[in-house]
């Protein structure tokens, strides 16, 4: 799942991504409004010069350089776009929290807070988008735990194994639990998988899958991740089973 953050404090703006990347999600972090503009633009329209972008939260600060997190609100209301907000703000006032709902946002998280409560609230966020809404992600007998980060896999007995993932492994399984059959590319997954603008080095796909790929060996799915040479990825996993 992907995040736009938008902050310009840079303090802040680092420790929201670093919790946030913690926490499995894909983070694109900007610090002024009208770049933050852009990066809105390839989510609505798409593909523009950034490609097209699957934001599922926007967490915004009200006070920014160029363009304001109201009038970001404002925009993104206008294009008829349901992104869930979460503004932050120094601003307590009740007539101040009235006029960021009112602009758009969904949620509105006073400075100063703790990173846990923003997490639970980007999670609050996610559960009232109808893509999001399932606890776990279910593709034959496999199953993606959004609240645990684990990967569950019911064997043919019926014992089910669990599988710890780091933050990057269950990014991938979910981006190929999303797309079972299908072949994917190295692009795609760059492009869905890392944020705008990093510059990984060539073969970081490639070392990730091998990874993931030696962690699922552990319990006898190495297999189930294929290389199609010359084309990329593609996860054998039917929807009825194994």
């Amino acid at each position: 799942m992907r995040i736009l953050l938008v902050e310009d404090e840079p303090d802040l703006g680092a420790a929201l991504k670093r919790a946030l990347t913690q926490a499995a999600y894909v983070v694109d972090w900007v610090q002024e409004g009208w770049e933050a503009t852009r990066y809105l633009d390839a989510f609505l329209d798409g593909p523009g010069d950034l490609g097209s972008i699957p934001y599922t939260v926007m967490v915004l600060d009200w006070l920014l350089p160029g363009r304001s997190g109201l009038e970001l609100c404002h925009y993104l209301r206008s294009c008829q776009s349901t992104l869930p907000v979460l503004m932050l703000t120094a601003k307590d006032r009740i007539e101040d929290r009235v006029q960021g709902l009112d602009a758009g946002a969904d949620d509105y998280l006073i400075k100063p807070f703790g990173m846990a409560e923003l997490l639970a609230r980007v999670r609050a966020l996610q559960r009232r988008s109808p893509q999001l809404q399932l606890p776990q992600l279910q593709v034959g007998s496999w199953s993606l735990d959004y609240g645990s980060r684990h990967l569950q896999i019911q064997g043919a007995s019926g014992m089910v194994q669990v599988l710890d993932l780091t933050p990057k492994e269950f990014q991938l399984l979910e981006y190929f639990m999303r797309h079972p059959q299908q072949v994917v590319t190295r692009d795609q997954v760059l492009s869905q998988l890392w944020e705008v603008g990093a510059e990984p080095s060539s073969n970081v796909v490639a070392a990730q899958m091998r990874l993931l790929r030696r962690k699922l060996g552990h319990y006898g799915y190495d297999r189930a991740l294929e290389t199609v040479y010359g084309l990329g990825y593609r996860l054998r996993l039917a929807p009825d089973g194994p």
